[in-house]
């Protein structure tokens, strides 16, 4: 049976993209446009992640054929499939990925959503459809009550906000770039209430009450937008009560966001103006562009000292954040400004000769060594740990332990918060200690190590426990049982019942 295809992806050309989410992962084969990329395939194949094959027209298909049989039924359109469609295959907007797999549901903490892509609305002269924005706000809005019938909560937003910025040539942290995004958000509430005040039934309770909106922005560099912003908000208050508590909201939808083409999540600005690969974003070429720089002239620019490329700082988020609050249902948590990093201490090198000791050890039987280097008065500088025949994986983590602690010790880490940290770790091999009259006993060899340090360099013996040292680190056996040892499991001690043992991968 040939699977039914809308005539908005005819003409589209199309490829599979074998994509892979994780190494252990099986491949799947994304079928969508060729023009939207392998990062779009692997967003889709995120949304789907037990499929193997996934066709996005013949996946779409599935969340809107039964919305539109419902608008049909019930006289709200004759053309939602089609609306539906031609919304996802210009890029332009789609629902979150719960409605793709039919498990949308009412509730508070996961209100149905629907993502819009302003970008998609953006003409290569820096025309933007304002109508058809504010249609598409209308559209998500019947579709996702017709989605889920019984849901109060919807959260219609809009993503990639810093890239239309650029293309605008309104930079991010400016009061022109604000007042933009707060006049698209505006418009995407006061459509979206009205949409919802159609839909309030007849004869049920009286709905909820239009929120008190401040004043818009004047005007921004979007022509037209301000216009419909007031109109939309004030058509919003004429309708009265609607259907829905919330309708505007951002988050929890990065997959679609990157289905859609986004390199920016919601209004948050960009990270870094370079791509995984190292070639420019998006929307720093936009920003390029709009300033009428090319590549050539911008990295003169930079090494004159001047970023034309420099990212939005952590402050202009929150202020963009302030800015589309009063605008928007639901809104992420605002952005948190870093306190000032502590200053790291200098790092002390060590002198090129330098004293210490060796220590030769056996805990639960494993051979180690333990060296260390010292400081010229003495002071503890670096430790070394070798040790005789475990595997090489065990090895190279001591290894790297051992560095990460010597780094700490020569930048100023006091030796004792090692020890309060790692005495007393447990884990296998442990047991009696042969070699080390002054520790009898460890529960493992990180234990070990810095229990000896202990008495050499601070002159402390830290005592285990005698009811830990009459038991091994996994059983309830006695003293003489051997510890448990990777791929080592001990023999039971005689007429003593065995633990289960669980393998953990």
């Amino acid at each position: 049976m040939t699977q039914y295809i809308d005539k908005s992806w005819h003409g589209i050309r199309q490829t599979v993209f074998e994509v892979q989410g994780d190494p252990d992962e099986p491949v799947a084969a994304v079928k969508l446009p060729v023009a939207w990329g392998h990062h779009a395939a692997a967003a889709l194949a995120a949304v789907f992640p037990e499929r193997r094959a996934i066709d996005i027209a013949v996946a779409a298909e599935a969340w809107i054929a039964p919305i539109a049989q419902r608008a049909a039924e019930t006289g709200i359109s004759a053309t939602m499939a089609a609306d539906l469609h031609a919304l996802l295959a210009a890029r332009r907007g789609a629902p979150v990925a719960s409605v793709w797999g039919g498990e949308a549901r009412p509730g508070e903490a996961g209100a149905p959503g629907f993502v819009l892509n302003p970008n998609g609305f953006l003409d290569d002269t820096g025309g933007f459809d304002v109508a058809g924005f504010g249609a598409a706000v209308e559209l998500a809005v019947c579709a996702l009550t017709l989605a889920v019938p019984s849901a109060h909560r919807l959260a219609i937003g809009f993503t990639d906000l810093n890239l239309l910025l650029a293309r605008l040539g309104l930079d991010y942290d400016s009061a022109a770039g604000r007042d933009a995004a707060v006049l698209l958000a505006a418009l995407v509430s006061g459509r979206a209430r009205v949409a919802s005040a159609r839909l309030l039934a007849r004869g049920a309770a009286p709905g909820y009450a239009v929120p008190d909106w401040p004043a818009l922005p004047a005007a921004c560099g979007i022509a037209g937008l301000a216009r419909a912003a007031e109109a939309a908000l004030q058509a919003a208050r004429n309708a009265g009560h609607c259907r829905h508590e919330i309708l505007s909201g951002f988050g929890g939808a990065a997959a679609i966001e990157a289905l859609l083409g986004a390199e920016t999540v919601g209004f948050a600005p960009a990270a870094s103006a370079l791509d995984e690969t190292g070639a420019l974003r998006h929307w720093a070429r936009a920003r390029l562009a709009a300033l009428g720089l090319t590549a050539e002239a911008a990295l003169a620019a930079m090494l004159a000292g001047e970023n034309v490329l420099a990212p939005p700082r952590v402050a202009a988020h929150r202020a963009m954040h302030d800015a589309l609050s009063p605008y928007v249902d639901m809104m992420p948590a605002r952005p948190e400004i870093a306190a000032p990093a502590r200053r790291v201490a200098a790092r002390e090198t060590l002198p090129a000769r330098r004293t210490g000791y060796t220590q030769k050890a056996a805990v639960g039987g494993h051979k180690l060594f333990v060296s260390t280097g010292e400081y010229a008065n003495g002071r503890l500088g670096e430790i070394f740990i070798a040790l005789h025949k475990e595997g090489s994986a065990f090895r190279g983590l001591m290894d790297a332990f051992a560095i990460a602690v010597s780094l700490g010790l020569q930048h100023g880490v006091p030796l004792e918060d090692y020890v309060e940290a790692f005495t007393f770790t447990r884990f296998g091999p442990a047991g009696a200690v042969e070699g080390d009259p002054a520790v009898l006993h460890a529960t493992s060899m990180i234990d070990y190590v810095f229990r000896n340090l202990a008495v050499n360099y601070l002159g402390s013996h830290h005592v285990l426990p005698a009811a830990a040292e009459s038991t091994d680190t996994v059983g309830d056996g006695g003293a003489d049982r051997s510890p448990l040892l990777p791929l080592d499991l001990p023999a039971p001690a005689p007429r003593e019942r065995r633990r289960a043992f669980k393998l953990v991968g």
